[in-house]
């Protein structure tokens, strides 16, 4: 399973748009997810927001859904800059051959 973590700054005039837009984003995308997924904003920020999708099944099939649910959503009208998104995957599905980072 992997999990997506999506970081971006807002325009803080636009904060209610983008409250509205990303809760409907998480809730188109939240098939696709075992967990149901989060908006957070950075503590001393208000400003940078992150969105968590945890346990993805089908990455490729999230990031196209994603994509596309941005775009119809008009996600970066209320954005100053691009959205980046990391994805990561639990520490015990290490391709094989790789080393243990503590060793």
């Amino acid at each position: 399973m992997k999990h997506a973590y999506i970081y971006y700054r807002i325009d803080p005039a636009q904060e209610a748009t983008a409250a509205d837009r990303i809760d409907a984003l998480l809730g188109v995308m939240a098939g696709h997810c075992a967990q149901p997924p989060r908006r957070l904003h950075r503590s001393d920020d208000f400003a940078m927001w992150m969105e968590v999708y945890a346990e993805i099944a089908d990455y490729a099939a999230f990031t196209a859904a994603l994509d596309a649910a941005v775009r119809s959503l008009g996600c970066a009208a209320f954005t100053q800059g691009e959205r980046h998104l990391e994805c990561f995957s639990p520490t015990d599905s290490r391709a094989p051959g790789s080393t243990n980072p503590r060793s």
